[in-house]
């Protein structure tokens, strides 16, 4: 079992860890500008489930899920909209 003065700690590392994996994505495709291998429909359902969860910390007050949500909405919504854009 962990010491209680850790999980906050893990969490937060785990929503970087999860929330920043998406950067070199949406870098690669404003840098190419190429969306052929992305799923649109994927990427849109995700970018809801990632606003429930937001919605989900606000809610709790949970600094690490905001946090974490904030970013990654932002992201997979960068994601999204150069799909909708380039194809």
């Amino acid at each position: 079992m962990l010491p209680q003065t850790l999980v906050p700690y893990i969490g937060l590392a785990a929503a970087f860890v999860t929330t920043f994996c998406w950067l070199p994505q949406a870098l690669r495709i404003i840098r190419t500008r190429d969306t052929r291998a992305i799923s649109l429909p994927a990427y849109a359902a995700f970018s809801c489930g990632i606003a429930l969860w937001l919605v989900y910390g606000i809610s709790l007050g949970d600094l690490p899920l905001i946090l974490s949500n904030t970013v990654s909405l932002c992201l997979q919504l960068t994601i999204v909209g150069l799909k909708v854009r380039y194809g």
